[in-house]
Formats: C-alpha cells, structure tokens, sequence
C-alpha cells in the first residue's frame, strides 16, 4: 500500500476509534480468521527457442483476519507468503528478476507481502471500501485478480457501490496502485477510474462501464474503454440455453504521440445436453490497421485465449478467437475440455494464422476442504512470422481452505 493510501486509512481509523473508544475492541473481537493453502507443481516445455524447459513447485499460503461489523464498519487484513518447495525451481520470472532469460517463464516469484488491507463501512445501500483490496468485474475480461497465479492481482483503491433501486447496482473505483502478480518488484503507480453499472432486465443482466485507465509517470498514457454487455438464460424446449454478448470500444494515447482507436467483440451462445454444458464462442480483440492491438491490461488473462498464455499481450494485428467450451461432472469432480482457433484480426503479408490450442482440466474434491485438480495445455503455432512456439503446460496442485 502506497504511502498516501496508508495515511488516509490511519486518519480513518482513528477518527473511527475517537469517536466511539469501544469501537476498536469490540470489532477486533470474535472475528473470523481463514486461510488458503495452495502447493502446485508446474512444467512448461516450449520448442523453437533457446529457454530450457521449466519446472516449478511453489506453495502459496493466504491468511486473513476479519473483524466483526460495529455500527457498519468493518475491516480486513490478509497476508501472503509464495515459496518454492524441495529445490524444485528451474524457472524463470523476468520481471523479478529471478533467473531471467534462462527457463521458460513461470509467473510464480517468493514473496511475503499484504495480499488485502482495508477498512469497510456499508449500510442497505451503500458501500464504501479504502486500501489494498480484490476488484473483479463481470468474466474478469477486463478487470480481474489474476486468481490462477499463486501471486494474485489486488488493488490500493477507494472502492464505492451502491443500490439506489431494486435490481440496479452501482461501482466506482479510483486505484493509485496496482500490486501485480510478480511481487512488488513490477506494481505500478498509476491513477485509473473504474465505473461499472449492472442492471437486471427482463432479457438478461444488462452492464455498462466504462475503464478509464493511466500511468502516474509519463504523459500521453491513457487507455479508455467503453462497453455494453448483456448476458442471460433461457429454457427452450426443455433445454437450458445461454448467451452473452459484449462490445467495447478502446482508445489508446501513448508517449510518443501516437492515437489508437480499437475494438472488442464477443458472442457466445451455450446449452445443456445431458448433463454436458456446451458453449461456442467468437472474440474479437480488435486492430488499428495492424498497428495496435485491443489491450486488457487489469484482466485475468489466463481465463482467456488459451491456459497456455500466449496472448497475454494482444499482437498488433489483433486477434479473433474461436472457441469450444465442453464441461460437466465425472466421478464427484468437475471435468472441462477447451479448443481454441486463433487468427489475426487485420492479416498482415506474413502473420494471419495464430495457431490453437487445446485445454483440459479435472478438479476434485477429495475432502470437506480439500480440493485437487489437475490441467494440461497444448498450443500448437500458425505462422512462423507471429513469434510463437510450440508450447506445453501441465500442472497438478493441491489446495486447502478453512
């Protein structure tokens, strides 16, 4: 948490505890504490470049401390500890410097830190949140807590919500920092202004937002994005149906001079058959004539475009995802099984095929709190020219939570 983040939730907390002496030690008293442990083991094998293949076994460990709610005021504090496990640390994590350029990349560097830390005051219709906190919206497409890496995404933020009628939910949050998922060593000062509205119709969810982001340092740096999406189910015919559909428009200024103007577009449609849940979507994270590509830099990438992370970045030509979405219940687990087609959204001479990518995930439930899972990834490469590699992932872990 920043310096100024810090101050303001100090001054907070002691006009909280000035105006009501009883207020500290009755909220500290008869909260909650939990925990959630999470060992995994991960390989990444990548042909066509010069990075041995990488193998990590971390173990992430969250404790939190939630106090109880006086007179509508409450808060939270949880800390993280990331450490690699039996020696097994043959990886690379380039933006905290560990072992850089040497073994294929596994975003999971050590780190003790403050995962959250925030003070709360609500009422029936109102919310307000201050410090490091979680922000997720909708799919995590454009704002997410990155919940797959061990070293999850939170926020320094004011965060205020409201429910001025019946079915119609309010958000603003304005972040001075991003604490990003590679310790503290890549957290970036920045001055962004999230808006998020959700509004439940007779055809579905109805949201609109709009993701106001910026740079501290450095001019020129905005990046605004302005959406509408609807999502809903319908039973037809004795099927359960789904569909979403979204669209975004992005304009970027950039440090040297230069204005971009992108689009996003997403239509997924799903059903049930028995007892398989069937979804078949096409994304678009759109180009600027090859010259910039449609950037969700706040999201939880991994969900999207493939678990073996080759579009954490968009490629200038953008790109147009096409997707299977197959998953159901086995054996008391959940089973899912992914295909994806990646092409360029503005071809270019030598980049237009971006390769697929196959996913396949079983998690299980082998105790009360217990949860393993295993997952493996394919990505096989399209044009050379795109800069791709053949890629394999495969992890297994296992998580507990009390």
């Amino acid at each position: 948490m920043n310096l100024a983040t810090f101050q303001t939730s100090l001054v907070l907390g002691l006009v909280l505890t000035a105006n009501s002496p009883a207020l500290l030690s009755q909220s500290l008293g008869g909260g909650t504490v939990s925990g959630v442990f999470n060992l995994r083991f991960e390989n990444v094998e990548q042909d066509d470049n010069a990075l041995k293949d990488a193998d990590a076994l971390t173990l992430s460990s969250r404790l939190s401390y939630t106090t109880r709610t006086v007179n509508g005021f409450s808060a939270l504090v949880e800390v993280k500890d990331i450490r690699t496990v039996a020696g097994v640390d043959s990886y690379s994590v380039g933006p905290s410097g560990f072992k850089p350029g040497r073994y294929s990349t596994i975003a999971d560097p050590e780190t003790t830190e403050v995962h959250q830390g925030y003070l709360q005051y609500g009422n029936d219709l109102f919310t307000a949140k201050l410090g490091r906190q979680l922000i997720t919206y909708d799919n995590h497409r454009f704002i997410g807590n990155v919940g797959w890496r061990q070293d999850q995404q939170t926020f320094d933020a004011v965060t205020l919500t409201a429910t001025p009628i019946e079915g119609l939910n309010l958000s603003y949050n304005y972040i001075d920092e991003r604490e990003r998922i590679f310790a503290e060593d890549a957290d970036i000062d920045s001055e962004d202004h999230l808006f998020h509205a959700v509004y439940d119709t007779p055809i579905g969810t109805l949201t609109g937002y709009a993701y106001l982001l910026e740079l501290q340092d450095g001019p020129d740096n905005s990046l605004d994005t302005y959406g509408l999406r609807l999502s809903g189910s319908r039973e037809i015919n004795g099927l359960d149906m789904s569909y979403l559909l979204e669209y975004a428009d992005q304009e970027s200024d950039t440090s040297g001079g230069l204005d971009f103007d992108a689009d996003y577009y997403l239509v997924e449609g799903g059903v049930t058959l028995n007892r398989v849940n069937v979804r078949i979507g096409y994304e678009v994270l759109g180009s600027d004539d090859g010259d910039y590509g449609f950037a969700t830099p706040l999201a939880t990438l991994h969900a999207h475009n493939g678990w073996g992370d080759q579009f954490l970045g968009t490629p200038a030509e953008g790109l147009e995802d096409t997707y299977l979405n197959l998953s159901g219940q086995a054996f008391s687990g959940n089973w899912s099984v992914v295909y994806h087609e990646f092409d360029a959204d503005d071809d270019s001479p030598l980049v237009d095929d971006f390769g697929d990518e196959l996913d396949l995930q079983f998690v299980y439930p082998v105790a009360e709190n217990y949860t393993l899972g295993i997952k493996y990834a394919r990505y096989s490469r399209g044009d050379i020219a795109a800069g791709k590699s053949d890629t394999d992932k495969f992890w297994v872990w296992l998580t507990a939570r009390f």
